[in-house]
């Protein structure tokens, strides 16, 4: 762990000696009561008000009266509902022509988590669920591609590297998600028995032809938007210090970094966001949902057909809807860096009931149990004034930012980068207990399989079927305490 030396100010407090970022981040060991300044996991950023729908909307509390203008301008960006070109709002046109969502709001609701379809079509559609693309390579190059990081997978040659299921009009969709579900029981201590669900994904209505023989399909719903912001700002070093791939403490954890490649800096960088860590910046990340999901064009990724691919030519010929004044994209430079900065400070809600016992010995089941290897409770972000609201906060995210194994019964047998087909991204899990309420459902995973935490820890493998068997074996009243503890995040 690197250690620097600082002085922390915390929410609305300042600690009053200098202080190392690893004492200060050291996971507690003392259960009796909560840690100082637990109930602000976002730090000065976190929004202390009322629990609402929309506890999930709300800026950065440290923002000053300026910068909370810019972020209401970026809201308006990111509920935009974009419309075909030629239109006369031309400062909304270019939608698609194929694409899976027609604005930003539609797949983050409430800037929340997603979820899959309740039925296939025409039951219902997988408004804020997707299912990524790729193949094997097929020649040197594409295994020289991959071997240099430029590329992190090769794209599925006719439907490219995301399906799309909406099209505009006159323009074909590329097919749709089925997904069939079985129940699997599992047994736990003290009687209860608990019903998982596993999918078996494929797709229908195929618009462009067979898909190639050899494609690996991956479905992931919408994660929530809170505090992204902030884990941009967490140091790399920070990061790395929680990296051990060769597991050389022979704890059976072996957190790896993705390294990708940045279109922005035109180099390989830490990968940060994504449910496989795919992406180095929130930039690329909103651009290349821009591209891919509403079929947007941006400085970024200027192409203005999105994720067409060449042979799909209806599509990358029609019109679009960039033109000089926008800097020849469908979303210039000025509108982008209003929907960045409302998705940099787009606040953590504060912690509930931090001195609950019940939640306080949930707590200490999470910590003893080992979960935290992963899910790490802390960090201070990095100084960097450019940003005040985001430098130098005492962060509670519970993640490591970094790809573990997570078993057989969660892999995708897809690669991405240096992600393996078993390996995840450590999720977030700030603000999970607050999912009913802001996004109404309790799916949870990458593909919104768990319909409980519960259901979600069970499915646990890899390096963390240790943790996922303990709470297994924990007598009821120990796994309420443990799921009250994640409830109260």
């Amino acid at each position: 762990m690197v250690i620097r030396a600082i002085l922390i100010i915390f929410a609305v407090f300042t600690v009053p000696a200098v202080a190392s970022v690893l004492e200060v981040t050291r996971p507690t060991t003392d259960f009796s009561s909560p840690e100082r300044y637990e109930n602000n996991p976002g730090g000065a950023a976190t929004f202390r008000g009322s629990v609402t729908r929309n506890a999930f909307s709300q800026p950065s509390a440290n923002l000053t009266f300026a910068d909370r203008a810019t972020f209401n301008i970026g809201n308006a960006v990111f509920r935009r509902v974009w419309v075909s070109a030629p239109a006369s709002t031309q400062a909304s046109d270019g939608l698609g022509p194929l694409f899976n969502a027609r604005s930003c709001q539609r797949c983050h609701l409430k800037d929340g988590r997603g979820h899959p379809p309740e039925g296939n079509h025409p039951d219902d559609v997988a408004v804020s669920m997707l299912m990524r693309l790729s193949i094997p390579p097929q020649s040197d190059e594409d295994q020289a591609l991959l071997a240099s990081g430029v590329a992190s997978v090769i794209p599925e040659p006719v439907y490219g590297g995301q399906l799309q299921d909406v099209a505009i009009q006159g323009h074909t969709i590329e097919g749709r998600i089925h997904t069939e579900w079985e129940e699997v029981p599992v047994a736990l201590a003290g009687g209860e028995i608990v019903q998982l669900r596993r999918p078996t994904y494929s797709v229908t209505d195929l618009g462009y032809g067979d898909m190639h023989p050899d494609v690996m399909m991956s479905v992931r719903v919408a994660p929530p938007m809170i505090g992204l912001g902030l884990l941009e700002y967490i140091d790399e070093a920070d990061i790395l210090a929680h990296a051990d791939p060769d597991d050389s403490d022979g704890d059976g954890i072996s957190g790896r970094a993705n390294y990708v490649w940045s279109v922005v800096n035109d180099e390989l960088m830490l990968g940060r966001f994504g449910w496989k860590a795919n992406q180095p910046t929130l930039l690329e990340q909103v651009s290349g949902a821009f591209s891919g999901d509403v079929g947007i064009s941006t400085p970024v990724f200027p192409d203005g057909w999105g994720e067409c691919t060449e042979a799909q030519t209806a599509c990358r010929s029609a019109i679009q809807g960039d033109s000089p004044q926008y800097e020849d994209v469908e979303v210039p430079t000025e509108l982008m860096d209003t929907l960045l900065f409302y998705s940099r400070h787009l606040a953590v809600p504060g912690r509930r009931d931090v001195d609950d016992p019940t939640v306080l010995e949930g707590k200490r089941l999470f910590y003893e149990t080992g979960c935290i290897a992963c899910h790490v409770p802390k960090f201070v972000t990095r100084r960097d004034e450019s940003d005040p609201a985001l430098s130098y906060q005492l962060i509670w995210p519970y993640t490591d930012m970094l790809l573990h194994d997570m078993g057989e019964g969660l892999a995708d047998n897809r690669p991405d980068g240096l992600a393996s087909g078993r390996e995840w991204r450590t999720p977030p899990l700030w603000g999970i207990g607050l999912t009913e309420t802001v996004s109404g459902h309790t799916y949870f995973l990458h593909d919104g399989r768990a319909r409980s935490l519960t259901e979600a820890i069970l499915w646990h493998g890899g390096e963390a079927q240790p943790m996922r068997d303990a709470f297994a074996a924990m007598t009821p009243e120990q796994r309420h305490a443990m799921i009250t503890f994640l409830e109260s995040l």
